[in-house]
């Protein structure tokens, strides 16, 4: 298969798949407009990272590995889901005066938050690998492989990056301003939720 028809072929998917809201997209909208751009620029970034790290697993086959010992994704979606919950928990009783908007304020690295919230979601890893088995075999030269990770980072840091200039503009700043605090609040309920759902669903089989 050409390098050319693999491309769109990935990222045919991939790229839809980015832009549906999910918790990197909570993630990011909320450092931008509790902590300002930068905070949100740097959410984006560990999403980034976060995603070319699975687009990387799915390349080597992780996921094989995890449908075949399902103990393993077991532990890794249990995990996943419990520390989502644990942050939503935390999110959703902050109290109204540790919101700022300086990104060296409390609240904990963006960078690191947003990573966390990306490779706390054990379906990315089933997306890469349902996108990648489609097109990506044993012949698919290193550098092809290489290219798609570092499609995946650009193509991710793009778009997140524009997400947080635009939840951090001030118009949307001067909007929400007052309701920072709410905005927390409803972060870490949606966080509560995909955690849980994680929890529930880590006894089904690992499925895309």
């Amino acid at each position: 298969m050409q390098p050319t028809v693999v491309l769109v072929s990935v990222f045919a998917i991939f790229i839809p798949a980015l832009i549906l809201p999910g918790p990197d997209f909570i993630g990011v909208v909320r450092s931008s407009m509790t902590r300002g751009a930068r905070a949100g620029l740097l959410t984006a970034v560990g999403v980034s990272i976060g995603l070319g790290f699975y687009a990387t697993l799915g390349l080597a086959g992780l996921s094989a590995v995890l449908v075949r010992f399902e103990w393993l994704a077991w532990l890794i979606r249990v995990a996943g889901g419990a520390y989502l919950v644990y942050l939503g928990i935390k999110l959703l009783f902050a109290k109204p005066e540790t919101v700022e908007l300086d990104g060296q304020a409390r609240g904990g690295n963006p960078l690191l938050f947003g990573l966390g919230v990306t490779l706390t979601n054990p379906k990315a890893i089933v997306l890469f690998a349902s996108v990648f088995a489609t097109s990506v075999t044993a012949a698919t030269p290193g550098w092809l492989m290489a290219t798609m990770i570092a499609l995946v980072m650009a193509s991710s840091l793009i778009w997140y990056s524009i997400v947080s200039l635009f939840m951090s503009s001030a118009p949307v700043m001067r909007s929400f301003g007052r309701a920072r605090h709410w905005i927390e609040r409803m972060a870490g309920a949606c966080f509560i939720l995909i955690g849980g759902r994680i929890l529930a669903d880590s006894r089904n089989p690992l499925t895309p």
